[in-house]
């Protein structure tokens, strides 16, 4: 079993597998290298002397430059390392498109919608269209379980704070999100819960929603009957008469959208977890299925390995857009751009933010990007999308729900409980983590650094997600955690 790994030939740096102690000896290519000191798990070791201001290279691509001199064998971290980046880049297409080869896809035992969307779940949601009535939607969930029968698994509402108070651009993303969960097809019915006097009015919320079934969306504004409860009973009794109908039948896994999200990462997130998501999600485009990626200041440093992915010039200049955006949207804050990862990133052994993001891109594997979608856009074209949305793990799986991913797929190096609306599979990228947190982890990706393939975790975490597909519950749904967070940029009044 190796202890370090060289993941591309020309990297000038390893990565431990495991904890490495000072002294040990290494055969790195035609060379001996012997730790200068004790180097932590995920975290990296030069394999040769490097110059002060020299590029530290991982995955074959500069994640920064040495601050010092240093010998072979010396751990390479934030105390020696420091990011190349800086604000908006200029870009220029060069296209490497490889499309993947199709395959048959297998079925999975979900529900059809009448519009001819399929889903995995048949559950009843209330969305609350302002904060104020959530602890009326949450007394109703509550108050409502015995409609919770048959075929209906589940009754459940999302609390947020917003929908009132909200000028500009945030009050048009909460009326767009909020619209968009109300479309979701795990949601077999749906109560659009108001209070009657917030900003988000029951008219723009229909503007926004567009055509609907009115026997699967019913509205309630609670200032507008005197008991609001025994209104939300009687139409809660009504949608779980409309939800009983449907029931599993086989469907093919490319009717399946999935969502992609690495959280708590470590330096093992893009070696072994998000690599065999990466598989997984070729896995899925070959079927025709389609996977969402998203996270755009973690692609900052490493963008130009997804964007000449993009299947045309219209789909790589709205990459461009999305990137340089949310850099704006940074600068316009007054923050610094590159003011990533996080404290718990740089325990796990990542160093910079082009470190992060090499390691977050790989689980958009290889194939073609056929789309771009803005905050709140659905997801309309087959295959690998990119999504705009924050690195925050709560705003983005709430984003990639509303674009309509029946599930989301959440690497992960230090551990998270948190659930999205959508059906939420954990990912350990390290053994340690999936037998400390069985509570937390549905899925292993530690095997693939003691040497299980990536083709092989790959084909694992298809046949798993098949599984949660046709009915099998995430571990956050055993414990019922679901929430949602709105993105937010501007003025609360």
């Amino acid at each position: 079993m190796s202890k370090i790994i060289q993941i591309m030939g020309q990297d000038n740096v390893v990565v431990a597998l495991h904890p490495i102690s000072k002294g040990e000896e290494f055969t790195v290519g035609t060379e001996t290298v012997v730790a200068q000191m004790d180097i932590p798990q995920g975290h990296k070791m030069s394999v040769k002397p490097i110059k002060n201001g020299e590029d530290i290279i991982k995955y074959g691509f500069s994640i920064g430059h040495a601050t010092e001199d240093v010998p072979a064998g010396t751990w390479m971290h934030t105390h020696n390392v420091h990011t190349n980046l800086s604000g908006e880049i200029e870009y220029s297409y060069h296209p490497h498109v490889v499309p993947v080869a199709p395959v048959e896809p297998e079925t999975f035992n979900g529900f059809m919608r009448k519009d001819g969307r399929a889903a995995i779940r048949n559950e009843i949601w209330i969305i609350p269209t302002v904060g104020c009535v959530n602890d009326i939607a949450k007394k109703m969930v509550k108050d409502n379980q015995d409609l919770v029968t048959g075929t209906i698994e589940g009754l459940y509402t999302f609390p947020h704070p917003y929908g009132c108070s909200q000028t500009g651009e945030d009050h048009a993303q909460t009326r767009k999100l909020l619209a968009a969960l109300t479309r979701h097809p795990n949601a077999a019915a749906v109560l659009v819960l108001s209070l009657g006097c917030e900003n988000l009015t029951h008219e723009q919320f229909l503007a926004e929603l567009g055509d609907y079934d009115p026997d699967r969306v019913k509205f309630l504004t609670c200032q507008e009957v005197e008991d609001e409860f025994e209104a939300g009973r009687e139409l809660l009794t009504e949608l779980a008469a409309y939800a009983a109908q449907f029931k599993r039948e086989p469907i093919p896994v490319s009717k399946l959208v999935v969502g992609m999200k690495c959280g708590g990462s470590d330096g093992l997130s893009g070696i072994t977890a998000n690599p065999t998501v990466g598989r997984f999600s070729d896995l899925m485009v070959a079927r025709g299925a389609s996977t969402v990626l998203t996270e755009v200041p973690e692609m900052f440093g490493a963008e130009g390995i997804l964007m000449n992915r993009c299947v045309n010039e219209e789909i790589f200049n709205k990459a461009v857009k999305m990137i340089n955006g949310f850099k704006n949207y940074f600068i316009s804050h007054h923050e610094v751009v590159y003011d990533n990862p996080s404290p718990g990133n740089k325990q796990g052994g990542i160093t910079t933010l082009e470190d992060k993001s090499c390691g977050c891109v790989q689980k958009g594997g290889t194939a073609p990007i056929m789309d771009v979608l803005d905050y709140g856009d659905p997801l309309v074209t087959p295959g690998l999308n990119m999504l705009y949305g924050p690195g925050n793990d709560l705003v983005s799986s709430t984003a990639m729900t509303a674009a309509g991913a029946h599930m989301i797929l959440f690497t992960t190096g230090r551990g998270t409980p948190f659930g999205a609306p959508a059906p939420t599979l954990k990912i350990a990228t390290n053994t340690q983590l999936a037998e400390k947190k069985k509570g937390w982890i549905d899925f292993n990706a530690g095997p693939v650094a003691d040497g299980e393939s990536l083709d092989d975790a790959g084909k694992r975490l298809l046949d798993l997600v098949i599984e949660v597909a046709s009915g099998k519950k995430t571990r956050t749904e055993e414990k019922g955690f679901r929430e949602i967070a709105i993105f937010k940029d501007g003025v609360t009044l």
